[in-house]
């Protein structure tokens, strides 16, 4: 096993040790805390469609197949996970997400038996015909519910018309047609393929001791053949497919996401994020001209936000909210950005912004499962833990204003979803 220290500028450190198998372990101590909180995720979401273990043989599966196997690793032929976790008290969840997969569960006391818990299922799959064939109806079921939920259709229909050929533009549960071509069989090789210690990590924050967690965990690892995931390209234009979509549902007020495409090849950097975020603050965020204005003129609602939204191949920042107007939020975001570029951005209000992040940043700490989530992302990503503080003190002006002006109209889509009346 190896380990190392690592401290954050504002004193929190974090034991990041990686085992033998190929695991990362990463665990922040706060033993003035009551409670604890731990994740166990595998680097395998709903864009790994396509996958080889040799570099040659390359096998597609059915869209949704993460989240499917998420579903069903909390059964065995004993019960379910669920069930084990009332017995300590401890609240239990999992997630799949574009590019991950993650189990967890926090608790104020029995932290060995629940990790244990976790350990054990996690490694411990059961698939049959049967319980497939059963699982597939379940799912079938949300995702309808999600194709008539219209706050996920706007993104997904952004998605949608942005991208052309990578799998982000694929609805994380995937189809009722693809999730009806997934068998056992299938499950457990995506299963023994990404659910690999080399490819996964466990974030543990809270009241707990290192030394004696990482013992619980070097031993409950389960030893495994060592194995190099390959996974299939999905050349991406830079364009995008269509500039404006649109659909009905029921919704009081339309809803809008309005998204810019980015080039990008693998994962933005760290450094890059942290500057698109702070041009979205400074453009839209709360203290901003624009959103003030907006606001005003009751175009937008406290529903609206921004994101920078990336991954493994794709790159966007989506400004979302409500609007009765939605064309006229995106024509005042893009005569904003015009306006920044061309007058540059005030000294004050860019130190205000830095300022705002950084303490956000900071306060994320009082949390662990805020500290939990940031370790599960610095996994995830391959970023430094804690590199966000470092990298957040050396942004400029210049910086951001090159980000601004990747915002460009013609990479951009607007999706809206109107009342079917």
């Amino acid at each position: 096993m190896k380990k190392e220290i690592i401290s954050s500028p504002v004193g929190i450190c974090c034991v990041k040790a990686t085992l033998d198998s190929g695991l990362q372990v990463f665990i922040v101590e706060k033993k003035d805390y009551d409670s604890a909180y731990a994740l166990f995720g595998t680097k395998y979401g709903s864009i790994d469609t396509v996958f080889s273990r040799d570099g040659e043989n390359f096998t597609q599966v059915p869209e949704g197949i993460a989240h499917f196997l998420e579903h069903k690793l909390f059964e065995s032929e004993d019960g379910d996970a669920f069930t084990r976790y009332a017995e300590t008290g401890a609240y239990a969840n999992a997630f799949t997400s574009f590019d991950r997969t993650c189990y967890l569960f926090s608790c104020s006391d029995n932290f060995e038996k629940n990790l244990e818990i976790l350990l054990d299922f996690v490694q411990s799959p059961y698939f049959t015909a049967e319980t497939v064939k059963k699982e597939q109806g379940i799912i079938g079921q949300e995702i309808r519910m999600y194709e008539d939920s219209p706050s996920w259709r706007v993104l997904f229909n952004m998605l949608l018309a942005m991208y052309q050929n990578h799998p982000v533009r694929i609805d994380i549960a995937g189809t009722t047609d693809s999730i009806a071509k997934i068998d056992d069989k299938l499950l457990y090789e995506c299963y023994n393929t990404f659910y690999h210690p080399s490819n996964m990590f466990i974030c543990i924050a809270g009241n707990v001791d290192a030394n004696a967690v990482l013992e619980q965990i070097e031993k409950g690892i389960k030893k495994n053949d060592k194995i190099a995931i390959i996974r299939g390209e999905h050349p991406e234009s830079d364009s995008v497919l269509n500039t404006y979509t649109e659909q009905n549902l029921r919704v009081a007020q339309p809803l809008f996401c309005y998204g810019f495409k980015l080039k990008t090849q693998g994962i933005m950097p760290l450094f890059d994020r942290i500057c698109f975020q702070a041009a979205l603050d400074i453009l839209a965020g709360d203290n901003s001209d624009l959103f003030e204005d907006l606001m005003n003129k009751s175009l937008i609602n406290d529903e609206f936000e921004t994101e920078v939204f990336c991954g493994n191949g794709y790159a966007s920042v989506i400004f979302s909210g409500e609007s009765k107007e939605p064309e006229a939020v995106k024509a005042a975001i893009n005569f904003e950005i015009a306006r920044l570029i061309e007058s540059g951005i005030d000294d004050k209000i860019f130190e205000a912004v830095k300022r705002g992040m950084y303490g956000d940043a900071v306060k994320r700490f009082n949390s662990v499962q805020s500290i939990g989530m940031q370790l599960c992302e610095a996994a995830v990503s391959g970023d430094e833990v804690f590199g966000d503080l470092e990298k957040l003190s050396k942004i400029t002006k210049d910086d951001v204003t090159r980000c601004l002006k990747q915002l460009k109209e013609e990479t951009s889509v607007l999706s809206v979803v109107k009342s079917k009346e």
